[in-house]
């Protein structure tokens, strides 16, 4: 009876871990916004996807992890530009952070002045293709990446499911 139990308790586990691993289909944008959206796979066709093109991952001590190829996507601040953003001043926008957020909970974070007023901005990308693989193919769809971090794997998401619109009081 007790292998019974722990074979099922076992099994039940790796059933809710395979839930959280599932391929998004879509993302919502909310927080501190006038309008909270949903952006689809359809809905990121619509953007101009860019050649990332190889970005090897890495671990927080900058170990290599592995190589994505052929990477292209959309920038993150193109999905953003239809967000209007809840306040009363363009000063106050340096307060606003996004935090984007995979379906298995990992999350990472980007300033407004990091997306809008540094080159970071200009390699911060929802993955589109990745190894020739186009996006509603991919095991971990949607998935984003800053490029040009040193430590890629920091702030590489795979199943974004939300961005939350912040802000630091």
């Amino acid at each position: 009876m007790k292998k019974l139990l722990l074979l099922l308790l076992i099994s039940s586990s790796a059933a809710f871990a395979q839930e959280k691993n599932q391929p998004t289909q879509r993302f919502a944008i909310t927080g501190d916004v006038e309008k909270e959206s949903v952006i689809t796979l359809d809905s990121l066709k619509q953007y101009t996807v860019k050649p990332i093109g190889d970005v090897k991952v890495t671990d927080h001590t900058g170990a290599f992890k592995h190589q994505d190829d052929a990477l292209k996507g959309v920038l993150l601040k193109d999905v953003l530009s239809h967000t209007k953003f809840k306040t009363t001043s363009p000063k106050l926008l340096s307060r606003f952070y996004f935090v984007c957020t995979g379906a298995d909970g990992y999350k990472v974070v980007y300033s407004w002045n990091e997306i809008y007023n540094t080159v970071v901005g200009d390699h911060v990308f929802i993955i589109m293709e990745k190894n020739g693989v186009k996006i509603e193919k991919m095991p971990e769809s949607i998935q984003m990446t800053s490029a040009n971090d040193f430590k890629t794997g920091r702030r590489y998401l795979h199943n974004l499911d939300k961005i939350v619109v912040a802000q630091v009081q």
